[in-house]
């Protein structure tokens, strides 16, 4: 079992998270995973690490509320335990050539875009960061982020902050500004990653995106989470979650996704009764 250490609240539905884990602290690099389970009789879900501390041995993972377990995992304090932490899972980011890097985040997804843009900024490498939301309220990380990049662009679609419109649209403003990035990295929901990555393949730049398709196990066993790439399957969990965002299938990608909405769906209705009626039994 692993401790829970701090929780906040990023926003309305986003919460940081710190965890007692300390050999994924050790070991993990930014574009790796990990899998936990509230309790025993709870589902496994994947989770990107947004941060470590190998000297406390904790962990940083940030969550949105998006189903049942999300939900029950926003309900737990400080000194609470998870019942499984498992991990780091998939391959690591590779920057190998990069020059100067432009990170692109969209909503929840810039809790995953952190931890790139503090490991290029470590490594000296020049980055700039696009963060993208839908509105002021829920912009999250923006004093992390202007401690860990070059230039940080905020937008949100509707104007109420930083610079109004689409991330798209910044990106290809800087690239024709002459930002001689030869690196972009794009993470958020799967319409986002397909357009940057269109904006991109225009100008010929090397694209990275991290995929977040269905996951059970983690270890490649289940193939729950395949995705074409080039005409090929992979497994996000074992190949990924990185891929070249211009040979992703997003169309199939976003289809697969859809499958158990319904079933997801039914089962956050219930927990939220659980929740409501008192202590969670599973």
């Amino acid at each position: 079992m692993n401790r829970i250490t701090e929780t906040r609240a990023l926003n309305s539905t986003v919460t940081l998270m710190k965890v007692e884990a300390p050999d994924v602290a050790k070991r993990a690099k930014a574009g790796q995973f990990i899998i936990l389970r509230v309790d025993d009789k709870g589902e496994r879900i994947p989770l990107t690490v947004a941060d470590t501390d190998p000297a406390t041995g904790e962990v940083t993972i940030m969550f949105q509320v998006a189903g049942a377990t999300t939900r029950l995992l926003s309900m737990m304090k400080a000194g609470d335990f998870l019942a499984d932490f498992v991990g780091p899972l998939g391959q690591p980011t590779h920057y190998e050539g990069a020059k100067k890097v432009c990170v692109v985040g969209g909503g929840v997804g810039c809790a995953i875009a952190y931890p790139q843009a503090k490991t290029l900024h470590k490594m000296g490498i020049p980055v700039d960061v696009v963060a993208g939301f839908k509105s002021k309220d829920i912009v999250i990380l923006e004093d992390e982020f202007t401690a860990a990049c070059d230039n940080l662009y905020i937008t949100t679609d509707d104007g109420t902050y930083g610079i109004p419109g689409f991330v798209t649209t910044q990106l290809e403003k800087l690239i024709n500004e002459g930002k001689g990035y030869d690196l972009v990295i794009a993470i958020g929901p799967i319409p986002m990653m397909k357009f940057v990555s269109a904006v991109t393949k225009k100008y010929g730049i090397k694209t990275i995106v991290s995929l977040n398709p269905v996951m059970i196990d983690g270890t490649g066993m289940c193939g729950g989470c395949r995705v074409t790439v080039g005409g090929e399957t992979k497994f996000a969990c074992v190949d990924g979650p990185d891929f070249d965002g211009h040979l992703v299938d997003y169309d199939g990608l976003m289809k697969r996704n859809s499958f158990y909405k319904e079933v997801e769906k039914a089962k956050d209705e219930h927990v939220c009764r659980i929740g409501l009626g008192g202590k969670h039994n599973g």
